[in-house]
């Protein structure tokens, strides 16, 4: 089975980190990549470099920027396969954002 690891960030986060220390955070990142079990992935741009869509009345309503202002943003996501459900806990607990002020939602793939 596929699940899919939301990530979730505080957009604040990080932004007080030396370049070592994001260098290292960045690590952490492509390690779990690295993971055999890994389908794919991505890094979002910021949350105000989104567009949302919206169809009210059968009329498209489109704006800038995201959908809700809130203190975590949908910052990326992983794609990983595995026979159960422990495995996708597991290793979203190892992803950085889980511990530094978002989380990680998993989602088992249709």
């Amino acid at each position: 089975m596929q699940y899919a690891l939301l990530i979730y960030i505080d957009p604040e986060e990080g932004t007080d980190m030396t370049p070592d220390q994001q260098a290292a955070r960045t690590a952490e990142y492509m390690d779990l990549r690295a993971d055999p079990r890994m389908r794919g992935g991505a890094h979002l741009k910021p949350a105000e470099t989104a567009t949302t869509v919206r169809v009210v009345d059968q009329q498209a309503l489109i704006t800038d920027g995201p959908f809700a202002n809130t203190k975590e943003v949908f910052g990326g996501f992983y794609l990983f396969e595995s026979d159960d459900v422990d495995a996708a806990l597991e290793l979203a607990q190892r992803i950085p954002a889980a511990r530094l002020g978002g989380a990680v939602e998993v989602r088992p793939i249709v």
